[in-house]
């Protein structure tokens, strides 16, 4: 049961845009140093900026900290999400 408040529990800190904190986040779908792509309780998120980097990473609690200059973050819808994906193999097998 712990878990599950744990887990439920969504929180969104961006610091100067200089960092960024998250909480709530199920699975790093993707990432890179200019974009990050996360599963969250409340659905995924697409951060893009540049110099990104992950310096922490608590998957007990789904904490997740990102530094480096932070230029936007938006939700994404399911669709978006698999469009987004489809775009990735496509530049890969290119």
């Amino acid at each position: 049961m712990d878990k599950d408040i744990i887990t439920n529990n969504h929180v969104i800190n961006i610091n100067q845009r200089k960092s960024i904190n998250i909480s709530g986040v199920k699975k790093i779908e993707n990432f890179d140093e200019s974009e990050f792509l996360l599963e969250t309780t409340m659905g995924y998120i697409q951060i893009k900026g540049s110099s990104l980097e992950i310096i922490k990473l608590d998957t007990y609690q789904g904490d997740v900290a990102i530094k480096g200059k932070i230029d936007s973050l938006s939700y994404l819808e399911s669709n978006k999400k698999q469009s987004k994906q489809e775009s990735v193999f496509s530049k890969l097998f290119k």
